[in-house]
């Protein structure tokens, strides 16, 4: 291999390592935003993290995430508004970047 091929494949594994702890961190920040808004429901144990768990597949339906927040509100009805919504998922995608670095490093 040249060092311009050498220099390739090693961006290319940057860029998929990074990927994929976005897509990590990103899933992580909607389990996360789900356990609060099982709080706020009062859902607890089993039933808190079976409410997680529907949040995190709730990413799945389209890009970005609108679809998240926009199942948040119904479920959550007069509890919380979108624009508080999307307040704690910012606020929880760093606390799930950070615990995502505790992990790997």
């Amino acid at each position: 291999m040249t060092t311009f091929d050498n220099r390739e494949k090693a961006f290319e594994n940057k860029y998929a390592h990074d990927e994929e702890m976005t897509f990590k961190a990103v899933a992580r920040r909607n389990k996360l935003t789900g356990l609060w808004a099982a709080e706020l429901m009062g859902k607890t144990g089993d039933e808190a993290q079976d409410y997680a768990k529907s949040v995190v597949l709730a990413d799945f339906e389209e890009a970005g995430h609108e679809d998240v927040v926009r199942k948040l509100v119904a479920d959550l009805g007069d509890k919380a508004d979108a624009d508080t919504i999307r307040a704690k998922m910012d606020e929880l995608l760093v606390v799930a970047k950070g615990q995502i670095m505790q992990e790997v490093g």
